[in-house]
């Protein structure tokens, strides 16, 4: 690969003007086994270069301990997107947004309770540094100046759409400098005036995002780079899914007009998303409106080029057919369906009490009063408080400030209600009495994924001031913290009246993709050998299957868990039945 470089109104590649024409697919998103097949159909739709952003989150899921294997092996991917002969734009934020948890940032940082994110604070600076010093000499080597695939790299992310700190995005870029990136760097925000002046530095090149109306944004950004190459950073040719929303998509006509219209400009484009891809586990983001919390779904599909497994969409022909209009594309191969099975229904017969099961599941720790997770270095999943309350008490509200996400409430083991952090405020309590003698009280909260986007990033999770009966604040709790990465020691067996963990045990004679349907059940998340598909919601929708990747299956006997945490005590009457299909079900 040689060098992206600008002269005057044009990317210059080879010596020649080049038009970048790229799609944007995640490693951390898709299986390793499948990277090279989707990188080849990327290729094939006429795309030069693949975009991906790096998520910190997932690479040092603890200061100071890092990863980059296995599906986190940046390199890898980077180096079959080389073999194939593709460029490579590389930004890895520090902060991403992305429908991810936390726009990519480790939750770990707000345990620090003065925590200032994406600004110069000092402890923020020297997280990223330290995150910096690891990521960025393993890409220095892959820059198309020493023979790799990358030309191009990004400094922040939208940073417009949240701060001005230009001291900030100063640090990042002369950061990048200072650990061996000298590809072309630039910086990509909203086509408007306040997002333009707050997101950019004036020597660094400068794209915009958007989904419609490209004269329009082009006129905006010309306001503010006189000169050099157009291109739209992120095309979004689709868009993503909260749950108890509709499934989104966008017409393949009104994209298509749209890549026709930036292309007759002459500009260059990434698509946004080229392949989607799935937000396994708990790493789904959020949104926050001025009055509601809108936790996204678990697939990330994107309505995009190529859906959920893999496989072209309509609009990746009819955007090829645009490209051909302008560019060469080379000859399309017969790309065969990703293989898919409908393995059938599976009983789930064995079940294990969440709450008989806490001491198997963590390690309590007791606080005079209730902390959030990011204090005790939880980054994701449930979080249990329990406390004694000596009675008696006359009827009286049990109030929570404040829980982040949904919050169940039992007393002795009994459920009593649900809390949510989208109630009203005064509905966010429980009316309740106790008769005399010792009590127990429980509270389960659910982590259903961090902010992303916008100006409410400090997220933190659990509850997150203390829990009072009327104006008397509880103390003396037992904290469970449950991230459940480990379901080894469940102990199954016993009646079932409140959330549990259901398993079942599956045979496999040819692994291939396919889709968990849940019909029946409530809220909860399912584990296929352990791995963590993510969050199903069967009352909120739109989406009502989680994505199996072939990969996570096995030959002969597959095991099956499913926590389901909506129905309280109406589950353990029925057969616990779920079901594989060979298709998505989205909405």
């Amino acid at each position: 690969m040689q060098p992206i470089t600008i002269l005057g109104d044009h990317f210059i590649q080879n010596g020649v003007p080049a038009r970048i024409l790229a799609g944007a697919m995640h490693y951390f998103r898709i299986m390793p086994t499948y990277w090279r097949d989707r990188l080849t159909k990327l290729k094939a739709m006429g795309l030069n270069t693949v975009e991906t952003y790096v998520a910190w989150n997932l690479h040092e899921p603890r200061p100071g301990q890092f990863d980059f294997t296995g599906q986190l092996d940046l390199a890898r991917y980077l180096e079959i997107a080389a073999e194939l002969g593709l460029n490579a734009i590389v930004r890895p934020g520090p902060y991403i947004c992305s429908e991810w948890e936390l726009g990519g940032l480790p939750a770990w940082l707000l345990r620090d309770p003065m925590m200032q994110l994406r600004c110069s604070y000092a402890p923020y600076l020297k997280a990223v540094d330290r995150f910096f010093d690891a990521l960025l000499p393993r890409l220095e080597p892959l820059q198309a100046a020493r023979g790799g695939p990358i030309v191009a790299m990004q400094v922040e992310n939208e940073y417009g759409s949240y701060g001005d700190d230009k001291t900030y995005l100063r640090h990042l870029a002369d950061g990048m400098g200072k650990r061996g990136i000298d590809c072309l760097l630039f910086t990509s925000d909203g086509p408007t005036d306040s997002m333009l002046q707050g997101g950019t530095l004036p020597d660094i090149f400068k794209v915009v995002n958007f989904d419609n109306h490209p004269t329009e944004a082009f006129a905006k950004l010309r306001e503010y780079q006189p000169n050099g190459p157009l291109m739209c950073g992120e095309f979004w040719c689709g868009w993503f899914d909260h749950w108890g929303e509709h499934h989104h998509t966008r017409p393949v006509d009104d994209v298509a007009r749209d890549l026709d219209t930036m292309l007759a400009a002459g500009a260059s484009v990434n698509f946004y998303m080229f392949h989607g891809g799935t937000n396994f586990g708990f790493m789904s983001g959020a949104n926050h409106t001025a009055t509601e919390y809108q936790p996204d779904v678990t697939s990330y599909d994107y309505d995009a080029l190529l859906d959920e497994a893999g496989d072209p969409t309509p609009k990746y022909y009819v955007c090829r057919e645009v490209i051909a209009k302008y560019e060469a594309v080379p000859a399309l191969p017969s790309f065969p369906p990703v293989l898919k099975r409908a393995y059938g229904k599976v009983e789930l017969l064995e079940s294990a009490p969440l709450l008989a099961n806490l001491g198997r599941l963590a390690r309590p720790v007791h606080r005079p009063a209730p902390v959030p997770m990011e204090t005790l270095g939880q980054n994701t999943g449930l979080i249990l408080y329990r406390a004694m309350l000596q009675g008696p008490h006359e009827q009286q509200p049990l109030v929570l400030q404040d829980a982040h996400d949904r919050a169940q409430i039992f007393v002795d083991g009994v459920y009593q209600g649900l809390i949510d952090r989208n109630m009203p405020v005064e509905a966010r309590s429980l009316p309740l009495a106790f008769g005399p003698g010792a009590h127990q009280i429980d509270i389960l909260v659910e982590c259903m994924g961090r902010v992303n986007y916008g100006p409410q990033l400090h997220d933190r999770k659990g509850i997150t001031e203390g829990v009072r009966l009327a104006n008397q604040f509880l103390y003396d709790w037992t904290i469970y913290p449950l991230p459940l990465t480990n379901l080894s020691r469940l102990c199954y067996g016993g009646a079932v009246d409140g959330p549990a963990f259901h398993r079942g045990f599956f045979e496999v004679d040819d692994p291939a993709d396919t889709w968990l349907a849940l019909p029946g059940w409530t809220r909860g998340l399912a584990w296929i050998n352990g791995f963590n598909l993510g969050w199903h919601w069967e009352e909120k929708g739109p989406q009502h299957t989680l994505y199996v990747p072939a990969p996570k299956l096995q030959r002969g006997r597959n095991e099956l868990i499913v926590l389901e945490l909506g129905k309280q005590g109406e589950l353990s009457k029925n057969t616990h039945g779920v079901e594989f299909l060979d298709k998505a079900l989205l909405g």
